[in-house]
């Protein structure tokens, strides 16, 4: 049996192993031939046939007679070799098999696989724009840099380059991405193939809310140029969003089965909304008379359906139309959410209130609009001082 199979220990092939030593062995003419140390019992050198040389150690563990490769040399100095064999050597001393740990860590997941995965057992769970993006995040942002890393591998450093390189253009998408390798990573924890998520510590941009919100006129210059407009499921998609205070993916994706007979109660199937929530809730006299006039010519499942029959994807093209028309400029279709909740403030309305009408789950997403209290409790405030200070003119 040759050395190569079944290492025994030929002490003609022994030396004290140095780098100058490594340089001088002969490779034999095919094949490949091991020098062994003096020092370390089972440490050797391989040299090829094509001249390779590589730091070997045999050590025999459950009865098992084993080999493992260290390194190459010149990228393994001797002096570290040595170093490693006999840190391999305690390891087998304490019963563990450093080639068994070695293979192990080769069958370890990837972030490749850790994005599977997540994609498989938890993307689906979410809205599809958001599938959309955190796919991009991966794709264009995090698996370039660390996809062939084992998650076991990946460090806070890593993840704060990808965060630095993504935010010299971008420095919301970089937060962005961010969260979903912190959630996918947080779900490694779960499936126990890391103890600690290495983005712990990270620290995001700041980043600055911009909120818009029209005021009457412009929400009459905005009407007036919806009902100009020739593309009809656009204009009234639009309409929803403003009269409901909707988003965007409720409204293009609504049903005809969503509402009741009357078209007054709107309920929203969890698998449409942002926090996978049932969302029951009443609509305006006017969304009810837009919905019955649709429904009278609106064919299929689909409340806004494209022309293939199935559900309209945007409404962009529409709406940066009628802002031209309607000569109003820096507003996002989402601020027609914003605009909602306003108005509802500006009618004395209560912030649970707007809250369950806007389908938040959580008090403090409504709490963005309670500054927009200010201006009625300073009118309250004013005219009570005023009483008061009234009161001295006042004589028994």
């Amino acid at each position: 049996m040759t050395p190569a199979t079944h290492p025994t220990l030929d002490t003609s092939r022994t030396h004290r192993i140095s780098d100058r030593t490594v340089r001088s062995l002969e490779p034999p003419d095919v094949g490949n031939i091991i020098y062994y140390d003096t020092d370390i019992k089972g440490f050797g050198v391989r040299v090829t046939a094509a001249g390779q040389r590589s730091f070997i150690l045999n050590y025999r563990i459950f009865r098992r007679q084993r080999r493992l490769t260290i390194g190459q040399h010149p990228d393994w100095p001797v002096a570290a070799a040595r170093k490693r064999a006999a840190e391999l050597k305690r390891m087998v001393d304490v019963g563990t098999d450093p080639l068994e740990v070695r293979e192990e860590a080769n069958k370890a997941p990837t972030m490749r696989d850790l994005f599977q995965r997540y994609e498989q057992d938890h993307l689906s769970r979410l809205a599809e724009k958001t599938q959309r993006d955190v796919r991009r995040y991966f794709k264009d942002l995090i698996l370039p840099k660390i996809g062939a890393k084992k998650v076991s591998q990946v460090t806070f450093e890593d993840c704060d380059t990808i965060h630095r390189q993504a935010s010299k253009n971008a420095p919301t998408t970089a937060n962005r991405a961010i969260a979903a390798l912190r959630r996918s990573l947080n779900l490694a924890i779960t499936w126990g193939w890391i103890e600690r998520n290495p983005t712990k510590g990270l620290e995001l941009n700041q980043e600055r809310k911009v909120e818009r919100f029209l005021s009457v006129d412009e929400i009459g210059r905005l009407l007036r140029a919806l009902d100009a407009h020739p593309r009809r499921d656009s204009v009234d998609a639009i309409k929803v969003m403003l009269f409901t205070g909707c988003r965007r993916g409720e409204a293009l994706g609504a049903t005809w089965q969503q509402f009741d007979r009357e078209f007054r109660i709107w309920t929203k199937p969890a698998s449409t909304t942002k926090q996978r929530r049932l969302h029951r809730v009443p609509v305006s006299a006017p969304v009810t008379a837009l919905l019955t006039a649709r429904r009278r010519h609106v064919k299929g499942d689909y409340v806004f359906p494209s022309p293939k029959g199935d559900t309209l994807k945007e409404v962009r093209r529409t709406w940066s139309r009628v802002l031209e028309e309607a000569e109003i400029e820096g507003v996002r279709l989402h601020d027609l959410r914003h605009t909602y909740a306003s108005l509802a403030v500006s009618q004395g309305h209560s912030l649970p209130i707007i809250g369950a009408m806007l389908g938040h789950s959580q008090t403090q997403t409504t709490a963005r609009y309670a500054h927009l209290f200010d201006d009625p409790l300073i009118e309250t405030t004013e005219s009570v001082a005023s009483i008061i200070s009234g009161s001295r003119e006042k004589r028994p």
